[in-house]
């Protein structure tokens, strides 16, 4: 009895599970979202609106009351309304004095006001506790239960007891709270759901100016050129042909430049002795954008697989393949089969295929349900071991495709490589550092400096 007993203490503290009634201004959508969760997570709910009539929307169970009337049954207030709508509060002030007062509001863009909303309803009532939270956190995820992408709540105040109450809140939700410090923090989380993808924005303009410049560059090698020298109007390969040679590019790339800024930083450590300075500031932003890159890339190299399965459905290639067979018949000729084109061909292929699953590979291991069930060092072999092999597979894939032409001088029209050739540019780099890098005598010195040893120590004994 005495050890049953000890484990349902361990299991379940002396708490009692009656949850402490939650005040909320506002019977807009996310305070109704906000009250329907509550009351489904057991939190008595009382409503302080300007109407008390009781309305289809408001959420069964929920009580209406006057603000001030509903201000006194609970310890905490939500305050579910818009900024401009704060002056009512004021005269409310000797009635929400010690209470505290969770800000939920939103600015309709960035840099609205000169302080945050939460700050500025501290600064309306001095004598109540103001703690921000909630904002991150959308009425329609909350009510239809959606909330694996957004079940971080970010909470900022000043009094530590009054964040430890809304954390408390959030928890009994199902939710994490995120401490994010003083009520400083306020506008930077205020700021959060304004922006749009903050960090894929250099990766998606990089892809875009680079996806750019090889579609104008393979158009005027694949299309321009022929009609201009052979008078030959190939102006469908825009909708198939350019693409299809752009996409497996952009994916080769990316995936090179991925892996270029580790390089670059280890070549930054070994030349100053050191891992204790800070990175350059464009390569800091380099490594944290190096998932979205990947995340591209796999797209592109997802793009170009379904191209080329639907390449020979083309009129063109049905045009090319009857042509041939029809020459061939009316010469009377048979070509023997080529054994190291065929090799060739197999190669490319199994490369290709092989790359592309370890790519399909490491983007699912990025997803955060993946990699959270994976430990640190199962996370890296995937994505430095698995993904230098996928880079050596894709290069390969890349380098048996065109490596009869490299050498041909016709492949070079108006002198300019071709498009193939600038994709091996940024990987072949990335390998040719990396190899080096993996010789004994530079790993063993870089292992050592990553462990903490230093060229010139800072502090000598």
């Amino acid at each position: 009895m005495n050890r049953n007993s000890s484990n349902t203490m361990a299991l379940a503290p002396n708490t009692s599970n009656k949850r402490e009634t939650v005040c909320i201004f506002g019977t807009g959508d996310f305070g109704r979202a906000l009250g329907h969760k509550m009351i489904q997570s057991g939190y008595p709910v009382v409503y302080g609106s300007r109407s008390t009539q009781i309305s289809n929307l408001i959420p069964k169970g929920a009580e209406v009351l006057g603000h001030a009337e509903a201000a006194q049954k609970a310890a905490v207030i939500i305050v579910a309304i818009q900024r401009q709508h704060y002056n009512f509060l004021t005269p409310l002030a000797e009635v929400l004095h010690g209470k505290v007062l969770v800000d939920i509001s939103n600015n309709l863009k960035l840099k609205q006001y000169p302080e945050s909303n939460a700050e500025h309803l501290a600064q309306l009532l001095p004598g109540s506790k103001v703690v921000k939270g909630f904002n991150t956190v959308s009425a329609w995820a909350l009510q239809s239960g959606t909330l694996d992408a957004s079940r971080q709540v970010f909470i900022c105040g000043d009094d530590v007891e009054a964040k430890q109450m809304v954390m408390n809140i959030v928890r009994g939700l199902g939710l994490t709270p995120v401490d994010k410090g003083s009520l400083l923090a306020a506008q930077e989380i205020e700021n959060y759901p304004l922006q749009l993808f903050p960090m894929w924005k250099f990766p998606i303009l990089l892809s875009l100016g680079l996806g750019l410049f090889f579609f104008f560059y393979s158009l005027a090698l694949d299309v321009i050129h022929t009609y201009i020298y052979e008078n030959n109007n190939f102006s469908f390969f825009i909708a198939i042909t350019v693409p299809n040679r752009v996409f497996p590019v952009m994916a080769l790339t990316l995936l090179g430049l991925v892996y270029l800024p580790g390089v670059f930083a280890a070549i930054i450590q070994l030349y100053r002795g050191t891992k204790y300075q800070r990175f350059p500031d464009w390569l800091d932003k380099w490594m944290l954008a190096r998932k979205q890159l990947g995340l591209i890339a796999l797209a592109f190299a997802s793009l170009h697989a379904v191209f080329t399965l639907v390449t020979p459905l083309r009129a063109f290639a049905s045009w090319r393949t009857s042509k041939q067979i029809i020459s061939l018949a009316l010469s009377n000729e048979t070509v023997p089969l080529d054994h190291t084109n065929a090799w060739l061909s197999d190669s490319y292929l199994a490369m290709g295929m092989l790359g592309f699953f370890l790519f399909v590979l490491l983007g699912i291991t990025s997803l955060p349900s993946v990699s959270n069930s994976v430990n640190w060092r199962e996370f890296r072999f995937v994505q430095s071991k698995l993904g230098y092999l996928t880079l050596i597979l894709c290069t390969a894939h890349s380098m048996i495709y065109g490596g009869k032409w490299f050498l041909n001088p016709s492949a070079y029209k108006w002198y300019l490589p071709d498009i193939y050739m600038l994709s091996l540019v940024v990987p072949c780099a990335v390998l040719v550092v990396k190899f080096v890098l993996i010789f004994p005598c530079v790993d063993k010195h870089l292992t050592r400096i990553r462990q903490g040893w230093e060229r010139k120590p800072r502090y000598s004994e």
